[in-house]
Order: C-alpha cells, then sequence, then structure tokens
C-alpha cells in the first residue's frame, strides 16, 4: 500500500481518489472545501486537504510525505504545479493538460530522479499510448483521433455540457488546431474542416479540428499525418462560431458602466450554468482511434479502435471521469508496481510504446467497464 495525493477534489480528481483508495492510502487535496467534504461523503476512508496549490513552499512542504501525486488542477495551474512536485523529487502522473510543453521539464525530472506521465486522459491520453505501441509494430502513416464527451439528453442550444470548467472547453475553440499532413506541420483556426461522423450508438455527429496532438508534434515527428478532432452533436459549432465571431471569446477587457471587463470571463460565467453537468447527469464519452501503416511483411495495416463509454449508475461516476481519470489510474499504479520507473518527463505514447504497459492499461480500464474495441484489415 502506497501513500497518494490527489491534487484536485474535481469531478474526475474525486474519482480518481476513490478508484485509488481500493489500494492505496489516499488524501484529496483542493482548495474548495465543498469538493472536500463532497468526497468525504463518498469515501469515507479518504483523507482530504485544503491547499493553496499556488503557494509553492506549502505545496512542497505537504508532499513530502507521499509516494506518488496525482496532478488534476485546472489547466492554467497545471504547468507550475507539476514544476514544484517534480522540485520536490516526487513521481507524478498529471491530467491538468496545461498549454504549456511538458517536455520542458524532462531534465528537471531527470535530474530529480523522477517519473512524470503526462497528458494521461483519455485524449490526450488513451490515443497516444495506442499510437505508442502500434508505432512499435508497424511503420505507421496515419493517426487519426476523432474524441467527444457528450450528454445523453440534448438541450437547446448548445446540446451539450462540460465535465469540467466551460473555460477549459472554450481553449479547444480558440486555441489554433496544429495537425500533421505530408510531414508538414499545419495551424488552422480551431472549428475549421468540419466532418459528419457517424457512430453506431450515437448517429451522426460533427467532428471539427482541435488542438490534441500536443506531445505527439515532437516524439512522432517520423509519421507524415497525424490529426485530432473533437466530436459534438449536429449544430453546436455554427452556435460556438456565433460567440466567436461575435467577440465573446475575446480577452481584452471592455468597459462596461465604469467596469472593466473580460468578455471570455463574462462569456464563461454565463456558460457555466448553461453547461453546468449535474452529478448523476448521465452523458457518453465517444472515441474512434485510426491508425495505418505498412507491416514487417509490407502489407498495408489499418488498426481501429472503438470506445463507448456511459455514466455508471452503479458508482455515481461520469464517463468522462471513468475514461479519463482510470486512465490515469492505471499510469499511477505501473509506477506503483515498478511496471514503468523511468526518469523524466514521459508522455503516453512514450508508455505505451512497452507491451507490458498497453496491455497493463487496457486490462485495467476493461476491469471497470470502460472497453476499446479493436478491429484490423
Amino acid at each position: 500500500m502506497k501513500k497518494i495525493i490527489v491534487l484536485g477534489a474535481g469531478m474526475v480528481g474525486s474519482a480518481m481518489a476513490i478508484d485509488l483508495s481500493q489500494k492505496h492510502q489516499v488524501t484529496s487535496a483542493d482548495y474548495s472545501l465543498k469538493s472536500l467534504e463532497k468526497i468525504k461523503s463518498k469515501k469515507a476512508n479518504i483523507e482530504t486537504l485544503q491547499i493553496d496549490v499556488t503557494n509553492n513552499d506549502a505545496l512542497t512542504s505537504v508532499l513530502q510525505t507521499f509516494d506518488l501525486v496525482i496532478c488534476a488542477v485546472p489547466g492554467f495551474l497545471g504547468f507550475e504545479t507539476l514544476k514544484t512536485i517534480i522540485e520536490a523529487k516526487k513521481d507524478v502522473v498529471d491530467i491538468s493538460f496545461f498549454p504549456e510543453n511538458a517536455l520542458e521539464l524532462n531534465d528537471l525530472a531527470k535530474q530529480n530522479n523522477v517519473t512524470a506521465i503526462v497528458d494521461c486522459g483519455v485524449a490526450p491520453g488513451m490515443g497516444n499510448i495506442l499510437l505508442g505501441y502500434h508505432n512499435d509494430q508497424i511503420k505507421v502513416s496515419h493517426f487519426e483521433c476523432l474524441v467527444g464527451g457528450l450528454p445523453k439528453t440534448k438541450k437547446w442550444p448548445f446540446n451539450y455540457k462540460a465535465p469540467f470548467s466551460p473555460i477549459d472547453v472554450i481553449e479547444e475553440y480558440t486555441r489554433p488546431a496544429r495537425y500533421i499532413e505530408n510531414n508538414n506541420l499545419i495551424a488552422r483556426e480551431a472549428l475549421t474542416d468540419v466532418e459528419q461522423v457517424n457512430f453506431e450508438k450515437v448517429g451522426t455527429l460533427e467532428s471539427f479540428n482541435s488542438d490534441g496532438l500536443r506531445s505527439l508534434i515532437f516524439t512522432m515527428p517520423h509519421i507524415p499525418n497525424m490529426k485530432e478532432k473533437t466530436l459534438r452533436y449536429p449544430g453546436h459549432i455554427e452556435y460556438i462560431e456565433v460567440l466567436k465571431k461575435s467577440g465573446f471569446f475575446d480577452t481584452k477587457k471592455i468597459e462596461f458602466n465604469g467596469v472593466a471587463i473580460s468578455p471570455i470571463d463574462f462569456t464563461n460565467k454565463i456558460l457555466f450554468k448553461e453547461w453546468f453537468l449535474e452529478d448523476n447527469e448521465e452523458e457518453l464519452t465517444v472515441m474512434k482511434i485510426t491508425i495505418k501503416g505498412i507491416d514487417t511483411n509490407g502489407e498495408h495495416k489499418e488498426i481501429v479502435y472503438d470506445l463507448y463509454d456511459e455514466y455508471c449508475s452503479k458508482t455515481k461516476t461520469s464517463s468522462m471521469a471513468r475514461t479519463t481519470g482510470y486512465t490515469a489510474t492505471a499510469a499511477a499504479n505501473l509506477i506503483v508496481n515498478n511496471l514503468f520507473n523511468q526518469n523524466g518527463v514521459f508522455p503516453p505514447e512514450l508508455v505505451g510504446k512497452h507491451k507490458i504497459c498497453y496491455d497493463f492499461v487496457l486490462q485495467y480500464l476493461k476491469e471497470r467497464g470502460v472497453n476499446y474495441n479493436k478491429s484490423e484489415v
């Protein structure tokens, strides 16, 4: 049994703490007392701790008694929090999905003998693990990840609910989308290249460019074609484009009745209520990973992984928390069980390349009802 601290007691953070508490001594840490009380009411054996992660000295002091850290703070806090964890010489699994490049901390992690697995959710995360594994099996020419988290009940106008802060979702709609095409790095506006894609259990969804390749751009430069696209119900993109083009996502402050206000902060407040996902509200995660290439016999291969996952009424856990959180807790157990112990910063593709890690993560998820169905052509 290891002592593990989970930084962040939100929807995903609490699911990870509960999962890990089955075999480990877990502490859930957050600045929100309400969030801590909530997780304590769900799982009495989880210790709780109020903490401000921006206080580096306090955070460093707290971490000293723990064997492993799970970082599930909001994206804008992620990079500095991860840096503090590494400087505290603690192994860590991170799902904060910050905009900075985590590989910049690689040398620091090596100097401190730290294993840091980053971007370890559903996407980025599992798609990377799957690509990392098959990249060692075949000469990959194409990688595509289509992924979305959606409410089961559609509510006009957006037909969407956010399993995390709207400001992090808006980032998907505003950050330029980078993808690789014919060995060229291309950056386009998000929400472009809209396509209609049919999914068996969901129906037709819209896919659009989003900046989801992240570390793959740097770790897999030999793959000539790579793209990640986000999925939403039809019509969602048009309404988001209206907000975007009208200035509701602008960061420059404007004056209103003598008060300076940022349009994006105002929009975030409005959408928080509109997009709020209730505790027991049913939602789903759908993902399709397509990997194409040539095997050692010179034969063309197309490998497809399909995921369809729903809110779990038995454990009262959202699908996004399950698919994201359990990938991260699987990675945590890789470290705890000494199945992956290299020092440095590792995106999931550099973990999934090892068959023992690939097998372990898929089996771990399967045991929790998260199933990736594989087919090959």
